[in-house]
C-alpha cells in the first residue's frame, strides 16, 4: 500500500511560503538584489530560480534517503566538522530571518497604519511566539494555506502596475558598486544561497514524509518556478515604477495602494500573514535546534529568542536586507557546496 505522505504540490505550497517571507514578500528584497542591477537583474532572477529548483530537490532527496527528521540528518556525510560549521550557518539564518520578519512587520505598521514601527515588531513577535509554543503541524498548515493568497496578490498587483505604468518616467537605479555584493551573479547567489539556507530546516524533513520520488521532482520543481516567476513579476512592476518606489521600506504595498485603498488594506493583511509564517518557522526551527544544547525548557528558548530577534530588529528592514541577507548568502554559499557534494556521493554510492 503507498504510504499517505506530502503531495508534490503541498511540497510546493510549503518551499515557496517558506521562503516568501525573507525571499520577496515586501518588494524590498527583489530592489535590492535584481533591480538595482537593471537588466542584468533579470539574469540574476533565472540563476536564482534554477538554483532554487535543482537545491530544493537536492535536499529533499537527502532527506528522503536519511528518513531526516532536522536538517542535521542529511549533513552526517561531510563529517562532524562539517556539520556542526553548517549546522551553525543554518540556526543563525533561521534566526536571522525571525529578526528580519518582525523588522519587516515593524516597517509595515508605520508604512500603512502610521504607526511606531516598534510596536509592529512586538505585535508579531508575541503572536509568533504563541504560535511557535503550539508545536509544528499547524504551522506547516497555515504556510500552505495562505501561500495562495500571496501568489494571487503579487500576480495581481503586478499585472495592475504594468498595465497602468506611472506617469513618471522611471529613475534608473543601476548600480555596480556598494554594499556587500557589487553585480548581478554574486547577487543572484547570495539571494537564492541565503533562502534555501534557510529553508532547509524545513525542506529536509519534507523529504523524508514525501509521497515518493516524484512528488520531491514535482514539489522542488514547481516550488522553485514558483520562486521565480513571482520574482520576476515583481522585478517588472518595481522597475516601471522605480520614481515612486525608491526609497520606501515596503514598496509592494505602495504599488498594491496605487489600486486603490482597499487593495493597500488587503494586501496589507496578506503580507502580515506571509511574513508571520515565515517568522513562525524561523523561530520554530531556531528553538528546536536549540532543544539539545542547552538545559532551558523549550518554552524559555522560545521566548529569549523572541526578545533577541526583537531588540535586532530595531536595526531597521531595508538594512537588514542590505547587510544581514548578503552575509547570510555568503555562509549560505558553503551550505550549496556541502549539499552539491553530497548529492554526487550519494550518485556514485547508487546501486548500478
Amino acid at each position: 500500500m503507498k504510504k499517505q505522505g506530502v503531495s508534490g504540490v503541498k511540497i510546493a505550497m510549503v518551499y515557496i511560503g517558506t521562503v516568501v517571507g525573507a525571499g520577496f514578500a515586501t518588494g524590498q528584497e527583489i530592489l535590492q538584489f535584481f533591480v538595482r542591477f537593471g537588466i542584468g537583474g533579470l539574469w540574476g532572477i533565472l540563476l536564482s530560480t534554477v538554483l532554487f529548483v535543482l537545491y530544493g530537490v537536492f535536499i529533499m532527496q537527502l532527506g528522503m534517503r536519511f528518513a531526516a527528521q532536522s536538517h542535521l540528518d542529511i549533513l552526517q556525510g561531510i563529517g562532524k566538522a562539517g556539520s556542526v560549521v553548517i549546522d551553525a550557518l543554518i540556526m543563525i539564518s533561521l534566526f536571522g530571518a525571525l529578526t528580519a520578519m518582525l523588522a519587516g512587520s515593524g516597517a509595515l505598521f508605520a508604512e500603512q497604519f502610521g504607526l511606531p514601527a516598534t510596536l509592529g515588531s512586538a505585535i508579531m513577535g508575541v503572536l509568533t511566539a504563541m504560535t511557535v509554543l503550539r508545536g509544528l503541524k499547524g504551522v506547516i498548515d497555515a504556510i500552505s494555506a495562505v501561500v495562495p493568497f500571496l501568489i494571487v496578490s503579487v500576480i495581481g498587483i503586478s499585472v495592475f502596475t504594468l498595465l497602468n505604468p506611472p506617469t513618471e518616467a522611471p529613475v534608473a537605479i543601476v548600480t555596480t558598486q556598494g554594499g556587500l555584493f557589487g553585480n548581478w551573479l554574486w547577487a543572484a547567489i547570495l539571494y537564492a544561497s541565503y533562502n534555501i539556507l534557510m529553508s532547509a530546516a524545513v525542506l529536509a524533513p519534507l523529504g523524508a514524509v514525501a509521497d515518493d520520488r516524484r512528488a520531491v521532482y514535482r514539489g522542488g520543481a514547481l516550488g522553485g518556478i514558483g520562486l521565480g516567476a513571482a520574482s520576476l513579476l515583481i522585478y517588472l512592476a518595481l522597475s516601471a515604477s522605480s520614481a515612486e518606489t525608491r526609497g520606501l521600506e515596503v514598496p509592494l504595498l505602495h504599488l498594491a495602494r496605487q489600486i486603490a485603498p482597499l487593495a493597500g488594506a488587503l494586501f496589507s493583511v496578506v503580507l502580515l500573514a506571509e511574513i508571520y509564517t515565515t517568522a513562525v518557522g524561523g523561530l520554530y526551527g531556531f528553538s528546536a535546534r536549540l532543544a539539545g544544547r542547552l538545559g532551558l525548557q523549550m518554552s524559555s528558548k522560545i521566548i529569549g529568542a523572541t526578545i533577541l530577534a526583537f531588540l535586532a530588529s530595531l536595526l531597521g528592514f531595508s538594512n537588514l536586507v542590505r547587510t544581514l541577507y548578503p552575509l547570510q548568502g555568503y555562509g549560505g554559499i558553503l551550505f550549496l557546496l556541502a549539499i552539491l557534494y553530497l548529492r554526487f556521493r550519494q550518485t556514485r554510492s547508487a546501486p548500478r
